[in-house]
């Protein structure tokens, strides 16, 4: 998050700096959540899809082919599936986990490949724009956009390293999260009122807390995810209340009220040259560095998401108001009378 600086060219490039602060911020809330919500039925590991496949195969499946379909469709993440399909108990396999591997959601698609696809789009094709505009170069221009999908490889095939996503799940969530990026690069919520973010980021909020509650009266478990990454992480402590859906959900409810509200206090940002945008960088990332780090209590569960939510609606007002208006102060010069 500490990039969403750069971004800030110039005054007639506000509306790109927006839109990848309402895409990072936010955590992509339209494509990330809004998908994981609606991916609720598709991660419950029903068992009508078990019959469904068994008729498929005219009732001759085994239960590899099973297996490997449940992995697909349910959002299975590699680190728990390898021991719940008990296809390698005769032989199983040494994993290697690291503290980030044991993420509590759904794996389908990868939230970090569809988030980098989105933001990272709105970064290279601003960047592209601009470095075409001073050089006419279409090479030069070109650039941004070579970096943009090296980006997307790492980060993909990190995410398939730590044993987070399979491939298929990295490949869903970088197309995904480059169609979202694309679409809504041109739909920037600038000059929207102030009302537009409250009632985005409450009604978020309000309607998942009743899908919620209404699919477990019906007798989903929403939870299985959660259930499986704890018992198969090499380490408990490396199971983090911050990875589950709802503290996703309230990060990014948190993050769309926090740039309504970075609009409203000062509507079209702040102009600097470019030694004092350096200089905003520099602060910006030691914010969010430690403003990440402030450690939250996580019993009871509803003051940790109470406080997650206020901690991401500070992010955007810190990148887009308090740093800049902070350097602005310090680097302004009055004009003489």
């Amino acid at each position: 998050m500490s990039a969403e600086c750069l971004i800030n060219f110039k005054k007639t490039h506000y509306k790109s700096y927006v839109s990848f602060t309402f895409f990072n911020a936010s955590t992509f809330i339209y494509g990330e959540h809004i998908t994981h919500t609606s991916l609720i039925f598709y991660a419950t590991r029903l068992d009508s899809w078990h019959v469904l496949f068994y008729y498929w195969s005219d009732g001759k499946t085994n239960v590899g082919t099973l297996k490997s379909w449940r992995m697909m469709l349910f959002g299975e993440r590699p680190f728990w599936w390898v021991g719940e399909s008990h296809l390698f108990d005769k032989n199983p396999p040494k994993l290697h986990q690291f503290a980030s591997t044991c993420e509590t959601g759904p794996g389908s698609p990868s939230g970090h490949a569809m988030v980098t696809a989105a933001v990272w789009w709105v970064m290279a094709s601003s960047l592209g724009s601009l470095l075409y505009s001073y050089t006419r170069s279409v090479l030069l221009s070109a650039v941004p956009y070579l970096l943009y999908l090296l980006g997307l490889v790492a980060v993909g095939l990190s995410r398939i390293f730590i044993l987070a996503h399979f491939p298929h799940q990295v490949i869903a969530g970088s197309l995904t999260g480059f169609i979202l990026g694309v679409v809504l690069s041109r739909q920037v919520p600038e000059g929207r009122p102030l009302v537009f973010f409250v009632s985005s980021s409450f009604g978020l909020l309000l309607s998942a807390f009743l899908i919620h509650s209404g699919l477990t009266r019906l007798g989903f478990d929403l939870s299985w995810s959660i259930a499986l990454a704890k018992k198969w992480c090499s380490h408990s402590e490396w199971i983090r209340l911050d990875t589950a859906p709802f503290s996703s959900l309230t990060r990014d409810c948190g993050a769309i009220l926090g740039l309504g509200l970075a609009q409203y206090w000062k509507p079209g940002g702040y102009t600097l040259p470019w030694a004092p945008r350096a200089l905003c960088l520099a602060l910006c990332s030691m914010a969010l560095y430690h403003v990440h780090r402030l450690p939250l209590p996580i019993q009871p569960q509803p003051l940790f998401y109470f406080l997650f939510f206020i901690k991401f609606t500070i992010v955007p007002q810190v990148v887009m108001i308090y740093v800049p208006g902070f350097v602005h102060l310090l680097t302004h010069k009055k004009k003489k009378e």
